[in-house]
């Protein structure tokens, strides 16, 4: 590489409420000279974003669409309605979906539950984003179900929320495309699954040190082969050293 040349890099994809940080700080630890670069995408565009080449890889809400897209599933999140802190269902542990029935629950056109309408009675219109329904939210016009990391992402001191039972889960997986496995895709899977540095795959730096080793270590072999039989050629048959037979 001449001083001109930039060190390649990996472009990492995230969708509004994941905290790739642990990933990335270990990342950091174990290649330092690959820098990392973080590209936060809605996440109805992360499978575009990965078939554009415009990132390695993403953390994606699943389904993502397409089979040419690779993709391990990581965790479920729960499942929550925020409310205002004065509202009813600020005093429970949780609710029932059934029992938003009369509440206006809103459905942002940006919503990720696979779902196609909310539990209650949908408002007049859709609030084009998540940030937007919060708002409403707050102005105690209606509530908004969502996964919990939404409902942390926009929290506000006049509003909480509660989990939600009987309603679908958003889970969120690793993706990247399926064409291109690179070595350092290798490499963030490997962070990903827990992988030692030692374990971790498609660490080419550490496979080129060894194959340099392997014909030093064949080298010394090969001598202490010589050395041996050098030693044996003198010897008669049985191991023993001749001695004189007395009588």
């Amino acid at each position: 590489m001449t001083g001109s040349e930039a060190p390649p890099s990996f472009r990492l994809g995230y969708v509004p409420g994941v905290i790739p940080a642990k990933w990335v700080r270990i990342w950091r630890e174990r290649l330092p000279g690959v820098p990392l670069e973080l590209v936060q995408v809605p996440a109805a565009d992360a499978p575009g974003v990965l078939r554009r080449g415009e990132a390695d890889a993403a953390f994606v809400r699943l389904p993502a669409c397409g089979t040419d897209l690779s993709a391990i599933p990581l965790y479920t999140e729960t499942t929550v309605v925020v409310v205002p802190k004065d509202h009813v269902v600020a005093a429970v542990d949780e609710v029932a979906a059934e029992e938003l029935a009369d509440e206006i629950v809103f459905h942002p056109l940006d919503d990720t539950l696979d779902w196609e309408r909310p539990p209650g009675r949908p408002a007049v219109e859709r609030p084009a984003t998540t940030a937007d329904a919060v708002e409403l939210v707050a102005a105690g016009v209606g509530l908004l179900v969502v996964p919990q990391s939404l409902a942390r992402l926009h929290h506000r001191k006049d509003l909480t929320y509660r989990p939600v039972t009987g309603v679908p889960q958003s889970r969120v997986a690793l993706a990247w495309p399926a064409e291109a496995t690179t070595d350092r895709v290798e490499d963030f899977i490997g962070i990903v699954r827990g992988r030692t540095a030692n374990s971790t795959r498609g660490r080419r730096d550490d496979e080129g040190a060894q194959a340099a080793r392997k014909p030093k270590a064949r080298e010394k072999a090969k001598a202490r082969e010589e050395r041996k039989r050098a030693g044996t050629a003198g010897r008669p048959v049985g191991g023993r050293r001749g001695r004189a037979r007395r009588r």
